[in-house]
């Protein structure tokens, strides 16, 4: 199986998968779902995406909450060309920082850096019934450009470093030009979640139901499961997304596929959730998911992350499709991958065109060998 944890990409209702997503648009969603407020996460990369209401001391209690990163002005005019298509491009950062409360839960020490544990391109097809999640394995061999960092230090481009480096370079604004840089396709937007955020996020939503089919025990990610039926709380959630070393073949690869079956669990049971008639849990939620991002700055208010979230919520695990970025091990180091790099420039043309990634892109390439250990259960 190729490099993705979902057997066919392009978008489903796609019969051919080559053509644009808005040529089959599949059954209308129920009205209750398409109006109601909802708080979807999307994650191992992780992003939380918040749609709902805010009146007087709530708003005001939510709108503290949220951090943000200026990218435009931190990045300049010397950018890809924002596309005219109506699509959109989200890059979704996990940061595995070892300070604070995330030392616990991740593992590791405290030695002040953060990394891009978890990295993805989330593209919303025009009308936004559709996306495709593209990721970006951390231990990917990519050069790097120069980036300016948060305390205004600029640092030389560099060749032949992992692709996770980039955020401890130099930031949410390095990853985001790095992600440029390697695809040609303009960034939209950015979101990044946390480690404790995350576990607490999922303890409120009752845990996530998943089947595993084998055995997972890795000490590292302090996760072990029996095969069979497990509801997750929180920090076995987190567990999964980081487990890297208990199943499949030990790579990155595998811990991708892990995670892109967790996050179409997740988002499978976030729509039975019924928070319409739980307002209390409904703060709770919108709390904990604002308290947990940091966001670009043209989302760094709760009025503009519901205006994005509502043009999302009819977008379900059904209509996504998940793919890897077209990678093979390196020879020189089996800890590393390389990109494949004429197989990608079909992935980052479909975004630029927004249009369906092609089968070819991802058949061949490298993988972790995890497919289908988890499943929603």
């Amino acid at each position: 199986m190729s490099a993705e944890s979902t057997p066919e990409p392009g978008i489903p209702g796609d019969d051919n998968g080559t053509t644009g997503p808005d040529s089959g648009r599949g059954r209308r969603k129920p009205r209750a779902r398409r109006r109601g407020l909802m708080i979807a996460a999307w994650t191992a990369a992780g992003v939380v995406v918040l749609g709902g209401t805010g009146l007087g001391y709530v708003y005001f209690k939510l709108n503290g909450n949220l951090k943000s990163v200026d990218i435009d002005q931190a990045l300049g005019t010397d950018r890809p060309t924002k596309a005219d298509n109506g699509s959109e491009n989200i890059l979704v950062l996990g940061s595995d920082t070892r300070s604070g409360s995330n030392k616990k839960l991740g593992g590791g020490t405290d030695d002040g850096s953060a990394r891009s544990d978890t990295a993805m391109i989330i593209h919303v097809y025009q009308g936004h019934r559709r996306a495709s999640v593209v990721s970006i394995p951390r231990d990917t061999l990519i050069d790097r450009p120069a980036c300016t960092d948060p305390k205004g230090v600029t640092h030389d481009a560099a060749r032949d470093v992992m692709f996770n480096s980039a955020y401890s370079t130099g930031g949410a604004a390095c990853a985001v030009k790095t992600v440029e840089s390697m695809s040609g396709v303009r960034m939209d937007h950015y979101l990044e979640v946390d480690f404790a955020g995350f576990q607490k996020l999922i303890d409120q939503l009752g845990g996530v139901r998943i089947t595993t089919t084998k055995d997972i025990d890795d000490p590292d990610s302090h996760l072990r499961l029996k095969a069979g039926a497990h509801t997750l709380d929180g920090e076995q959630a987190l567990g999964l997304v980081r487990t890297r070393h208990g199943v499949g073949d030990g790579s990155d690869l595998g811990r991708i596929q892990l995670q892109q079956a967790f996050v179409k669990a997740l988002l499978d049971q976030v729509e039975h959730v019924g928070l319409l008639g739980n307002p209390k849990k409904l703060l709770d939620l919108a709390d904990t998911a604002t308290k947990a991002v940091t966001t670009d700055s043209s989302l760094g208010s709760v009025n503009s992350l519901m205006s994005f979230a509502d043009g999302l919520k009819g977008i379900g695990a059904s209509d996504m499709t998940m793919v890897t970025l077209p990678v093979r091990y390196d020879p020189a180091d089996p800890n590393r991958v390389l990109v494949e790099q004429s197989k990608a420039r079909l992935v980052w043309n479909a975004l630029r065109t927004d249009t369906a990634i092609p089968k070819a892109a991802t058949t061949g390439t490298a993988t972790g060998e995890a497919a289908g250990v988890v499943t929603a259960s």
